[in-house]
């Protein structure tokens, strides 16, 4: 037996007596949940250089990032226990779609995964260096087609591909500024699980939504550090010469979706009304109908022709045109999402990226067309916005080829 052969018998030996001692101790509960521990290497969420056996499947955090010019500036992937509580909180069925804000490396997001196989994943993360490191683990496991990552603030949610059947924060968060989130919540029975308090102690608090009711449930006192919320966008440092709020305030339609939402909730705390949301309670999915599947194989054929001409198209004006009518399309198929296990949210999130792309494009034309740099930076962002337009053509052609087999 070799070395690397010694290190993984040992490492899964640690992670066995870990899993034991959370469901002894009655913390571990979710059947799925301990399956995933034991599937999903920790590990690979962790750059060699912060890897430490001794931690490594103990009941403690894992450090996975530090910002060596600011040495308060370090991340950590929670305590196994904690993230026990964090993920049966939420209660996820196999089709639920995730929002979680904060990366915390992926792993937490690669366990999720597990519990709701067949839901779309989605993490909002401030910081974009965390992001990309959270971006490769995800690749080598080959999660990055089920679990995409947006670095944004994570205090705005995403409203425009909202309702989210479940939302879960990593950080502290105040109480004040939850009320966004809770308006993202699917109206039957969305779940957000978060740490809500001031910086030194927080509540891990469960609230349910039904209709326009609000029902929360504290569950214990813990200790986050908070939320990070400044944004870091690298793609920014292209648009050095332009007016980014600007672009900015174009290409994000968190904003604007907000502001449909009203501001104050009321949440009605309880003991025992959150007991009857149980963890694989999944809703019961209606027949698939003949009909229904042409309609929808007929509306992602028809998207897959209007992406394939928005990718050959040089007039930015017709670009735009080409999105908004994939978004209306989009929008139109939300309510077949769940039937035919539609990955809009992925879509819906890609044409976004595309959108972005498209502003800086018309950005750049604005700029003299002569100067090398001005080009360069225009070939960069037409390569980007294929790469994703490829993308969004990769996971329409995986969609049609799944629903062409159902009966």
């Amino acid at each position: 037996m070799d070395r690397n052969e010694r290190l993984y018998e040992k490492l899964k030996l640690k992670k066995k007596r870990l899993v034991d001692s959370l469901v002894l101790n009655d913390i571990l509960k979710d059947k799925r949940l301990i399956k995933a521990f034991m599937e999903v290497p920790l590990e690979k969420f962790i750059p060699d250089k912060f890897f430490s056996i001794v931690k490594l499947y103990e009941d403690v955090p894992n450090l996975f990032y530090y910002d060596e010019q600011n040495p308060n500036n370090y991340r950590t992937i929670s305590a196994p226990h904690m993230i026990s509580i964090m993920l049966q909180g939420l209660s996820l069925t196999d089709n639920d779609d995730l929002l979680i804000l904060g990366a915390k490396s992926g792993y937490i997001a690669a366990l999720a995964h597990k519990l709701a196989p067949k839901g779309e994943i989605i993490i909002l993360e401030a910081n974009s260096e965390i992001a990309k490191i959270t971006s490769k683990n995800l690749k080598k496991l080959k999660l990055n087609d089920s679990i995409s990552i947006v670095v944004k603030n994570p205090l705005q949610g995403m409203p425009e591909l909202s309702p989210w059947q479940k939302i879960l924060i990593t950080g502290a968060i105040e109480q004040s500024k939850i009320n966004p989130l809770l308006n993202q919540l699917d109206e039957t029975g969305g779940v957000l699980f978060a740490p809500i308090g001031q910086e030194f102690i927080q509540i891990y608090t469960q609230i349910l939504r039904q209709k326009d009711e609000y029902f929360g449930k504290k569950q214990l006192q813990v200790k986050f550090s908070p939320l990070i919320t400044k944004v870091e966008v690298d793609e920014l440092e292209l648009l050095t010469d332009f007016d980014e709020t600007e672009i900015l305030k174009e290409s994000n339609k968190s904003s604007e979706a907000l502001n449909k939402f009203p501001n104050k909730i009321n949440i009605k705390y309880t003991s025992d009304i959150l007991d009857e949301v149980g963890p694989g309670s999944d809703i019961e999915i209606e027949s698939i109908d003949k009909k229904q599947k042409e309609l929808v194989l007929t509306y992602l054929m028809s998207i897959k022709l209007i992406i394939k001409n928005l990718k050959k198209e040089e007039n930015i004006e017709k670009c735009f045109n080409y999105i908004e009518s994939i978004e209306i399309k989009l929008e139109d198929l939300k309510k077949y999402k769940k039937l035919f296990q539609i990955k809009i949210k992925r879509m819906q999130n890609i044409l976004n990226q595309i959108r972005s792309y498209t502003i800086v494009r018309k950005e750049l034309d604005k700029k003299n067309l002569l100067d090398s740099e001005i080009i360069d930076k225009k070939i960069e962002i037409i390569n980007k916005q294929i790469d994703q337009i490829n993308l969004f053509l990769e996971i329409l052609k995986e969609d049609i080829s799944q629903i062409k087999t159902l009966y």
